[in-house]
């Protein structure tokens, strides 16, 4: 029987009534042994699940930190396939741990819907969160991954309407990622009130739980944002540190990083 990692994970943050905490890292960057390393260590660290990406040549989404990471990884010559290897590769060192993709829609749809979530499940992929993908038009992503095990984690941000949470909550599984703030992902000094707002809103359509992302830097932040929901997405402020970072220091100071994050530090 297929493990549901992503329901195992979320019910042990219940129970232990704690916040949970899921860093970004853009696959590739700097290069592909980097993140191999960083998988297991941020998990070592604290980190309860590991979102990654598929770097796309137009994130429209993400601010200028993640877009230099993703235009380094794609330099490097990073592909889809070798963000899929790559889980393939750590997923027995990470067993227990949610791998969730992040991808635009792009490159899933140029690879073929049915192929990709065969190829997402093979490796190990937990979930996709499909960036720029209206819950409206999932359908053909979702009937393809839900067969294989694979949820699909719809975005919400402030701006969607009662009847797109509805929309979204009808074909999502797993959970849902709440965008905190309208615009893009970059560390912001306070958490978005909109985005708490966001939360209580989408709460009164599921029970299924609720990550926030999108400004979130700080170990206050994630218990603020963990106040209303159960796990916080920290992507910015992570791929920072490790920008500013010496190549031989990156994994000590990423990890330290997520360890402060998750308050064992």
């Amino acid at each position: 029987m297929t493990r549901d990692r992503v329901k195992e994970t979320f019910d042990a943050i219940r129970e232990e009534n704690r916040p949970g905490l899921f860093p970004y890292l853009t696959t590739g960057f700097p290069d592909l042994q980097a993140t191999l390393d960083l998988i297991p260590a941020l998990v070592e660290a604290g980190a309860d699940g590991i979102e990654f990406s598929i770097p796309f040549s137009d994130p429209l989404a993400d601010g200028p930190v993640i877009q230099e990471s993703s235009f380094l990884a794609l330099q490097g010559g990073v592909t889809p396939d070798d963000c899929l290897d790559l889980v393939a590769q750590v997923r027995d060192r990470v067993p227990d741990t949610p791998l969730i993709l992040m991808t635009y829609y792009n490159p899933a749809y140029t690879y073929g819907l049915a192929r990709f979530a065969q190829r997402l499940s093979e490796c190990g992929v937990d979930a996709v969160i499909p960036v720029d993908l209206p819950a409206e038009e999932a359908g053909p992503l979702y009937e393809e991954c839900r067969p294989r095990n694979v949820h699909i984690v719809p975005l919400l941000a402030p701006t969607s309407t009662e009847e797109s949470i509805k929309t979204a909550v009808a074909i999502s599984s797993g959970f849902i990622y709440c965008v905190s703030l309208t615009g893009i992902t970059g560390a912001r000094d306070q958490v978005s009130q909109t985005g708490i707002e966001l939360i209580r809103r989408v709460r009164q359509h599921t029970t299924l739980p609720l990550a926030m992302g999108f400004g979130i830097s700080r170990r206050e932040h994630v218990e603020a944002v963990c106040e209303e929901a159960e796990a916080a997405a920290v992507g910015s402020a992570l791929i920072r540190t490790m920008l500013e970072s010496p190549r031989d220091e990156l994994v000590a100071r990423a990890s330290r990083l997520v360890a402060e994050l998750a308050g064992r530090v």
